[in-house]
């Protein structure tokens, strides 16, 4: 893989935490999985995750917020 499959740009994610006015931190501080804010940073930035790190960001985000969200709505790649 090269740089530019890595790197996916700005994904969604970035514009719904700062929509609701959230942090990086506050979805770690509410996981129940071991998320770190690098996972977080990588998250919103578009660095390719694991499906495994992706259902983590998006089992946080559900508990900040107690809104159902999908994986389609925080990142636009499979």
């Amino acid at each position: 893989m090269n740089a530019t499959e890595l790197n996916l740009g700005e994904q969604p994610l970035a514009a719904i935490l700062q929509e609701l006015g959230l942090k990086p931190h506050d979805l770690v501080a509410h996981s129940s999985a071991q998320l770190t804010h690098k996972m977080v940073s990588k998250a919103c930035k578009g660095r390719r995750l694991t499906l495994r790190v992706r259902y983590k960001v998006l089992a946080a985000l559900n508990a900040v917020t107690q809104s159902p969200y999908a994986l389609s709505d925080l990142f636009n790649y499979e």
